[in-house]
């Protein structure tokens, strides 16, 4: 049976990214245009959600109208506007939302509402060709998650965020630390400077389960840091900005802790469902190297494969937002102008 013909548009504007592509049936991915606020946050060591939504605006024309040029595609070719409307920050997803229902509706093109975490369950699916089912290990700033994928749009969620997600605990333990905004690729670099080895052996939590929770991981990083002399609670200050050694210490046993904690669920995982051959590493965090490797050791011990995006489809984009859009029209999946953003 012929696929029907689509020219889809992504539009993704959740958080700190202001991104639109362009994806089509018979091509694949032709663009992926993303303009970031990380420079624009990185004094504060996270997002200001207001700041997040003026930038949104200022540059959401300019992002969508460089993905048509990078396309060699017209607004005219364009059939269908895909758009993330969940989850993220309110004001951040009514601009990209907004937007696109303007061009939508202006166009006479059809609109589809995207869940941004569906977005990354599939995103290895663009460059790889990933058998059914498998298993999606999302982790990202804002979202640690397992899902079991049977189709495109037929999965489930086997665990979550319980709390602080991975890449919110190294954000949050950099910023303790006083290291740059993300905290997530200067932790790696500070760890492989002493090999990955773990020092102070902080909690890897309840690995009996599929949930995902860091907010106590964290805390004891903290505690450590107080005890440790190395912070002062009081005036939130770092005292070791000098011992790089220390930093190092910290940065790798909190590394392999959370490497630890995702080893120890796929294990489980690969042995509740023997019949799952993948698995997707996906979301800001699979940009990881480290993880990324430990990960790979575990599918060779069980004979099971390891796909993740490249790192420009790991972080968020509008080249998965897109190409989610595209089997959604292919089903009819189609939104109404009054969607609603959550």
């Amino acid at each position: 049976m012929n696929k029907k013909q689509f020219t889809i548009l992504g539009i993704e504007s959740s958080c700190d990214e202001t991104a639109a592509a362009v994806f089509t049936t018979n091509d694949g991915l032709l663009s992926n245009e993303l303009f970031s606020q990380i420079q624009s946050h990185a004094h504060t060591g996270g997002v200001i959600p207001e700041q997040a939504s003026r930038e949104h605006m200022e540059k959401i024309i300019t992002i969508v109208h460089d993905a048509l040029i990078k396309a060699n595609k017209t607004f005219d070719d364009i059939d269908t506007i895909a758009v993330t409307h969940k989850p993220g920050l309110p004001g951040a997803l009514m601009v990209g939302v907004a937007f696109a229902k303007g061009l939508a509706f202006a166009g006479n093109k059809k609109l589809i509402g995207i869940d941004h975490l569906e977005g990354h369950v599939f995103s290895a699916c663009i460059e790889n060709n990933v058998s059914f089912p498998f298993v999606s290990l999302t982790v990202s700033g804002g979202h640690s998650a397992l899902y079991l994928v049977h189709d495109f749009g037929n999965y489930e969620i086997l665990g979550s965020t319980l709390d602080d997600a991975a890449g919110e605990a190294f954000d949050k333990i950099a910023k303790l630390m006083n290291l740059p905004y993300p905290g997530g690729p200067v932790i790696e670099k500070l760890a492989a400077q002493v090999q990955f080895q773990d020092f102070f052996s902080y909690p890897r939590g309840n690995l009996k389960d599929f949930n995902f929770s860091f907010s106590g991981l964290k805390t004891a990083v903290l505690y450590h840091l107080i005890k440790a002399q190395a912070y002062n609670p009081e005036t939130k200050t770092f005292l070791k900005n000098d011992d790089i050694t220390f930093q190092q210490q910290v940065a790798s046993s909190l590394l392999v802790c959370i490497g630890d904690i995702f080893e120890g669920k796929v294990i489980r995982l690969f042995k509740k469902y023997p019949e799952i051959q993948s698995l997707c590493f996906v979301g800001g965090v699979a940009c990881n190297k480290y993880l990324r490797q430990r990960l790979q050791t575990v599918c060779n011990n069980h004979n099971k494969n390891l796909f993740y995006p490249s790192n420009k489809l790991c972080t968020d984009n509008a080249g998965m937002i897109a190409f989610v859009g595209h089997f959604k029209a292919q089903n009819n999946e189609f939104s109404k102008l009054d969607l609603p953003v959550f």
